[in-house]
Formats: structure tokens, sequence, C-alpha cells
């Protein structure tokens, strides 16, 4: 068992009244993710809720307080998004990262389309295709072809040019994700040489066990892969550590996920939905039950799912701890914080008059 590459996922969750703290609490979050070491930051893409409702703007904000880590989305759900419009905001993000954007997509009807009617569609929605084809969509216009004729060009102040999505940002085809759950969404992904997310829900379809049914999704994955470039699976488990917490949040901690332990007895729905238990306990503790995962050691990617209305401190405590006690004893180095990193977060904090980090926050 070797975990490679560290990562977390937050729901960049706020209160009604204090959205701009909520925010910039996420991104802080990501500064101090990027100086523990870890090598990726997701945020969750959200409609219609206290959350983050435009990943790409949020990580472009991000492009401008991180230098190393990548920075993640987990998913964008296509039935919302403009596949062309959207290319060219991931494009802007990827290049102001220089190259570290990580998108991940997921199709189907966005499920609040028909509370949102005319808000969101200009003509009837039984006529709009939100199969998977919305996602090749997109990532065609990500492959920064020319579009028209060899003699169509674009006329501006700029210049003469030929039409295509700008800016071109080469490379980011190849870091494109699915959002997989089930048989054949792992299958497709494999197929279409998208890379794999995979968490702590899936479907069971033809078991009750939550491991069985996620192995069985790698192996379709893996057997139906066909990109040229190597395929990743990045597993999402939601760990609490209580190894640093005080008392009375080691009682929340627990309380919480005894609260969710019923949803993991059964499947769930029509739909049939497996949950994995929540790892809440010491470093020790999660580690024994990291250890039985059958799911674990086919990965090289670990992805912390952050539960949702936390605050920022405990959050921050829930990285520190696993990078610390965790991760190590799995195999995982930490990144190197590269030669600017520390040093432009500190300087950043002095220009603005705010604290260096997380940990210094009243």
């Amino acid at each position: 068992m070797a975990i490679a590459h560290l990562a977390f996922l937050t729901p960049g969750n706020y209160a009604e009244n204090s959205p701009l703290q909520g925010l910039e609490d996420t991104l802080r979050l990501f500064e101090h993710g990027e100086a523990l070491g870890y090598q990726g930051a997701w945020v969750r893409q959200r409609h219609l809720e206290r959350a983050v409702s435009s990943a790409a703007t949020l990580l472009a904000a991000a492009t401008q307080r991180t230098r190393r880590i990548a920075l993640g989305t987990a998913v964008i759900q296509m039935g919302y998004e403009n596949p062309f419009r959207l290319a060219e905001d991931l494009a802007t993000v990827d290049v102001l990262s220089r190259g570290r954007l990580q998108v991940g997509l997921s199709a189907g009807a966005p499920p609040y389309g028909p509370l949102l009617g005319g808000r969101l569609f200009d003509g009837d929605a039984q006529a709009i295709d939100f199969s998977h084809a919305r996602v090749e969509r997109l990532r065609s216009n990500l492959r920064g072809d020319f579009l028209g004729d060899d003699d169509f060009f674009v006329e501006s102040p700029a210049g003469r040019q030929r039409p295509r999505v700008q800016p071109h940002a080469a490379g980011l085809v190849e870091r494109l994700w699915y959002g997989g759950g089930s048989l054949k969404s792992a299958q497709w992904a494999g197929a279409q040489g998208y890379h794999l997310l995979i968490g702590n829900l899936n479907r069971g379809e033809q078991t009750d066990d939550f491991f069985a049914a996620q192995r069985s999704q790698l192996d379709l994955f893996h057997a139906n892969w066909s990109a040229p470039y190597a395929p990743r699976v990045a597993l999402g488990r939601v760990i609490v550590p209580l190894d640093s917490a005080d008392v009375t949040t080691r009682a929340r901690y627990r309380t919480w996920a005894a609260l969710r332990l019923p949803r993991t007895l059964a499947p769930q729905g029509e739909r049939r939905t497996l949950f994995a238990r929540d790892l809440v306990g010491t470093s020790d503790e999660i580690l024994e039950s990291l250890r039985k995962d059958p799911i674990v050691p086919r990965v090289q990617e670990l992805r912390l799912e952050l539960p949702y209305d936390f605050n920022v401190h405990e959050y921050a405590q829930i990285l520190s701890d696993t990078a610390q006690y965790i991760a190590p004893e799995l195999g995982w180095t930490p990144a190197a914080a590269g030669p600017t990193a520390d040093k432009y977060c500190v300087d950043r904090a002095a220009a603005t008059s705010q604290p260096s980090s997380i940990t210094d926050m009243a």
C-alpha cells in the first residue's frame, strides 16, 4: 500500500449571511493544504445551496493564492453548463494556474432543471441532449482545434487569426475526470479516456457490499481504458481524525458519525445507493480501517472528503492530523513547498493585514 498523491475535497460551504467569509476560508484552506504538502485541493460545485456555485471562479482566485498544489473541480454537472463557455472559463483557470487544473465532470439532466425552468433553459428541456455527448462537447472545445474552414479568420483590433477556444490550455484535455459511482459510468470513463473519481457512495447494482461494487467499477474502468496516457483513479474517503481535537470537538465528531451510520447498513432508495462508513477516530483507528479497505491498495491517489458545515479550524485540524499521523503510514511523502509558496502566503498576509495561516485566525 503506497499513497503517492494526497488531496482533499471541500464543500466550500458558508453561512447564509456571510458568503465572503466562507469563500475566503476555503481559499485559505487551499493555502494551508499546500503548506502541509498536499498534492491536490478539490472543491465541490453545488447549485442553489450555501456552497460554491462556480468552481471555475473560485479556482481562478485560488491560482493566485497557491503556487504548487493541483486545483480540482468535483464535479461539474454538465446539464447546467454551456460546453463552449465553460471551456473558455476552464482554459483561463488552467493558464492562470500554469497547468494545475483538474476537471471533474458528470453527465445527466440537471436535478433542479424543472424548478429553474426558463431561468436555465431557452427552450424545451426535453429536446436538450444531457447525455455523455455533452461532456464530449466540452472536451472537443478544450482540444483547441481551429473552427471553420481553413480560409475562415476572425478580424479584430488584436489582429487577424484563426478562430478557436481561447486561451488554448495545452494538456488540459488529459486532465479531465469523470465522477464514477456506477458500472456504466466507470466503463464509459475508461473507454473515453477520462480519469476516474470514486468516493464514499456508489450504486449497488449487483451486490449489497459497498467494496464489492466499487471493485467491479474499478475492474471495468481499467479493462476499458483506451487513452495513450496512463489512467488515474482518485479515491475519496471521509476521514476525520481526533488526535489534536479538543474533548468537545471529539465528542461532536463522534456524534456526527453516529447519526450517519444507519445509511451505511443497507442500500438506500430506488437507486440502491451504498455508503461507506465515515472514518472517525484516532489515527490508529483510522489506519486500521484504511488497511482493511480493499480499494486503497489499488489506487495511488487518496482524497479526503471533508464533511459539510464544519468550520475552517476543524477542517484545518483534519488536514493537519491526516498529513502528520495517517498519510505517512500509507507511504505518502509530502510535496515540496516550492521556492516561493510559503513566502508568498506570508507576504500576501502582511500586505493585506490578514493572519498568515489558518491557525492564527481569531
